[in-house]
């Protein structure tokens, strides 16, 4: 680290090794928090006569800031609680608060404000966040003169509607007369630097007019089991029978040392690698074939299968490709529909360089699969569930990514990384309350948790499973386990919808309708209903399922049942993890 430093910097060498030693293990908000730290003790000390001591604020006197965050992985959250800190100590007196919490009475009163706000499924605020975010765009929205404020989005730039759940917050804010103090940041995946760069400007443009010196170091970022770990293939089995059209892998990893402290309903961040022949496929079609430094970084490292228009707006920057600056102004966004990077080079040929390519590139992200196991069950391994995903498109075979890389090439003994992603919003219910958990294929897989650890804990609450997948007979994942759990009162009740096994399709929404008076008399009686699926169609069926269930049940109009399940929505007892 102390390669970072210049020559000639005022340090003793023991100083030097210290300060390497703390730069090593700080983020980049830490970072960008120490430069204005250091910043405003240089401006501090100008100001102040060589007998006066550094005047310290208060804590009284810090400034309130309200940090709002609207997370469906987590990420957005864990911004939060950075920005809280890097807040704190350029002294700010923030609170960090859940979006599906938001008192709007409060956000009025509110005079500085960061929203952190991810975008989920087609451009939607994450599932938590709806009824709140309703509430915004709605007509009982209070005005927000006086409010200062920045907004920071995130989301995935593959997608069409990028960030647009953040977008609507940005615009909203300013029509109920809030006064946007830094522009709206838009990160990709890779948002941490972009995340780094923003706070300091918003937390610059948001302080008092007379700006203060920090009060407080801010508190260290967490370094426990968030970190990155090696693990081994112990185990890779596919639940589907051989005449399934479908595979969904169950997956057991190994660690040297303890297992990452996990609990039932957190997920595990996979770091997959590309397929080496798409990857050959993809350089070939940009003219670097012959480049082995590029292939291993883009087998490892770089995502060459995202195809976006920002990708294709550089593209043409890059190259300025006249078929393709055509194609950019006239029907961009359809051509791009179901279209991946090597459509783009192989349509549009040109000769790239390793930077131009670079450029096209972005990192490639881990995925995130729930876990699968407890660890009163399976104390030695960590289960998954991966449903690899393929299809066909524009007169290609394709495979995802992530899925393709354990359903393909991953074999027992191999070497995975990944990475612990908490999810404390989707917990098991306490040991005496009722647990209703509906999932569709893989989305069975917090519930085979929920369950192992309720059984291990000798949980007396009762537990219902509602599953969905294709056919009885090739898709009924886990059907062993399901059936024993049923034998000895680990499960008190299951419903199963197999959808092609007639000629009419059954999901799951169907069995909950069919069900919806013992399904509501669970819920009255205290039960937490649980849904973990596709977010773009499986929950939002099943979120209107459950409202029709409480207007069948209970002869209720529609808006009533809508606000019976919205009730269940502000007191966490509907709980979604949706992907």
């Amino acid at each position: 680290m102390t390669a970072m430093l210049p020559p000639g910097a005022p340090f003793a060498p023991d100083e030097l090794v210290e300060l390497g030693r703390i730069l090593s293990r700080a983020t980049p908000l830490q970072r960008a928090w120490l430069a204005g730290f250091l910043s405003g003790l240089d401006a501090a000390s100008a100001e102040r006569t060589a007998e006066a001591p550094l005047a310290v604020p208060a804590a009284s006197a810090a400034e309130p800031l309200l940090v709002l965050y609207a997370s469906e992985s987590g990420n957005a959250e864990r911004l939060a609680a950075e920005i809280a800190r890097a807040a704190r100590g350029r002294g700010f007196r923030p609170r960090v608060v859940d979006f599906a919490d938001l008192d709007l009475a409060e956000l009025a009163a509110t005079r500085r404000l960061v929203v952190v706000a991810s975008t989920w499924g087609e451009g939607d605020p994450p599932a938590r966040a709806v009824p709140a975010f309703q509430d915004l765009m709605s007509d009982a929205a209070p005005r927000l003169d006086g409010v200062a404020y920045g907004v920071l989005a995130l989301g995935d730039r593959a997608y069409v509607n990028f960030c647009a759940a953040g977008r609507a917050l940005d615009e909203r804010l300013a029509a109920l007369g809030g006064r946007r103090a830094v522009e709206r940041a838009e990160c990709d995946l890779d948002y941490a630097e972009a995340a780094a760069r923003w706070t300091g400007e918003a937390l610059a443009a948001l302080a008092p007019p007379v700006a203060a010196a920090p009060s407080a170091i801010p508190e260290p970022a967490a370094t426990d089991d968030a970190a990155p770990r090696a693990a081994e293939v112990l185990e890779r089995i596919n639940l589907n029978s051989s005449r399934s059209d479908k595979q969904t892998w169950h997956l057991e990893l190994g660690f040297d040392g303890p297992l990452p402290g996990f609990e039932p309903g957190d997920a595990l961040d996979l770091f997959p690698e590309n397929d080496p022949a798409a990857v050959d496929a993809v350089l070939a079609a940009a003219g670097l074939n012959g480049d082995d430094a590029l292939r291993r970084a883009c087998v490892a490292d770089r995502d060459v299968t995202t195809l976006s228009l920002a990708t294709l707006e550089t593209f043409v920057a890059r190259t300025g490709h006249a078929a393709a600056r055509a194609q950019l102004a006239d029907g961009a966004r359809e051509w791009l529909a179901g279209r991946q990077l090597i459509d783009l080079l192989e349509a549009f040929p040109a000769r790239l360089s390793a930077d131009d390519f670079a450029a096209l590139t972005r990192p490639l992200a881990p995925r995130a699969y729930s876990i699968a196991s407890s660890r009163r069950a399976e104390p030695d391994a960590i289960h998954l569930l991966v449903g690899r995903t393929a299809w066909h498109a524009h007169g290609r075979d394709r495979v995802g990514v992530a899925s393709g890389f354990v359903a393909d090439r991953l074999k027992p003994g191999a070497r995975v990384t990944v990475r612990l992603r908490p999810n404390r919003h989707f917990r098991p219910p306490e040991p005496g309350t009722d647990a209703i958990m509906i999932g569709a294929g893989t989305g069975i897989a917090p519930f085979r948790a929920f369950v192992q650890a309720r059984a291990a804990a000798g949980a007396a609450g009762r537990n219902w499973l509602i599953f969905g997948d294709r056919r009885f007979t090739h898709d009924f994942l886990y059907q062993t386990e399901w059936r024993r759990a049923l034998q000895d009162g680990a499960l008190d009740r299951l419903d199963l919808a197999f959808s092609r096994d007639q000629p009419e399709k059954i999901y799951v929404q169907h069995r909950i309708r069919e069900r919806a008076r013992d399904l509501v008399d669970w819920i009255e009686g205290g039960a937490r209903l649980y849904v973990c699926g596709d977010a773009a169609a499986m929950a939002k069926d099943v979120r209107r399922a459950v409202v029709d269930a409480f207007a069948e049940a209970r002869t209720l109009s529609p808006d009533a049942a809508e606000q019976a399940v919205r009730r269940l929505e502000r007191e966490r007892r509907y709980l979604q993890d949706v992907y």
